[in-house]
């Protein structure tokens, strides 16, 4: 009987230690690539999890873009032909609306990115 008892006892000790390393294993990078282009982002809205990390590669294929979303803490700047890449995890839920951060001509402006962050 009490062999019983400390084979249980084993047994559910090491269930709660698996459950525990399993647990505690970091999330998947989500990886998204956006393509940068006289005078829009493609896509143009992207949709991530809250709480779960994102990689972000921003590729131009004219000429510098940049991309900044303020909520979310994205600032960065990409040269013709090249790439860039930035991680975050979206602690907030909600629709965030970024923007091309070097001016790149006349449509500079209608330049809109958006990421909806969902639970």
């Amino acid at each position: 009987m009490k062999l019983n008892l400390k084979m249980g006892t084993i047994t559910l000790s090491a269930l709660a230690l698996t459950a525990t390393v399993l647990g505690s294993q970091p999330k998947p990078t989500q990886h998204i690539e956006i393509t940068a282009s006289r005078f829009s982002f493609e896509p143009s809205e992207i949709t991530v999890k809250k709480g779960d990390p994102v990689t972000i590669t921003v590729r131009s294929t004219d000429v510098t873009h940049g991309l900044v979303i303020k909520e979310l803490g994205v600032r960065t700047e990409v040269k013709k032909g090249q790439s860039e890449n930035l991680t975050l995890t979206p602690e907030t839920a909600g629709t965030f609306q970024g923007k091309c951060a070097h001016f790149c001509g006349k449509g500079h402006g209608s330049m809109i990115f958006t990421v909806h962050v969902v639970e």
